[in-house]
């Protein structure tokens, strides 16, 4: 078995844990499960830190629940940073045991905990697949019950996440209708 089997082997077990079922599922194992295929799909010729990072970015999510932090904007940025904190340093640990160098570690961790986004290219590839994931299987379910200029707040949100390329691939794949489509166009 290779390391980074190793190292996938390892964050689905431990996402198998996710008490939360989607499909029958473990949500956790899902979205990695989904997140490895987006990355398969827009980075193929991904490195091994930037697969691992795609599949583990939300290892064990479940364990800090939003709940028990502050309901407004700051306490959902703070719950956010704390995620990528969490993620990064579980994340390391798994390439530690499965024999990865420290500066692969050091990388995951950079992009787990998107330092230098729009500007490190495996952490904004990271951030594409996140983006593509969210589109394609959660932005439909989210937009539920929410007004259209709430969902064009969180649209934009997302498109400005993106790099140029992806904005551009996500128009055609998804088709995205007007005037949501205008945010991937700027």
């Amino acid at each position: 078995m290779t390391r980074l089997q190793t190292a996938f082997d390892a964050i689905d077990k431990a996402n198998a844990a996710d008490p939360t079922l989607t499909d029958g599922q473990p949500e956790a194992l899902l979205y990695g499960l989904r997140m490895t295929s987006e990355q398969a799909a827009l980075y193929p010729d991904a490195s091994e830190p930037l697969q691992i990072a795609c599949r583990g970015q939300h290892v064990e999510r479940w364990k800090l629940p939003r709940k028990d932090f502050p309901m407004d904007r700051p306490g959902y940025l703070a719950w956010r940073t704390e995620q990528g904190r969490r993620h990064a340093a579980r994340i390391a640990g798994i390439m530690r045991e499965a024999g990865y160098a420290d500066e692969d570690l050091a990388h995951a961790e950079k992009m787990l905990t998107k330092q230098g986004i729009k500007r490190d290219g495996d952490v904004q590839a990271l951030e594409d697949v996140a983006c593509f994931t969210f589109i394609r299987w959660y932005l439909g379910p989210f937009a539920e019950g929410r007004d259209a200029e709430e969902l064009s707040r969180i649209v934009e949100k997302t498109a400005r996440k993106m790099s140029d390329t992806a904005r551009a691939r996500a128009l055609v794949e998804f088709a995205i209708p007007e005037p949501f489509a205008a945010a991937f166009r700027a």
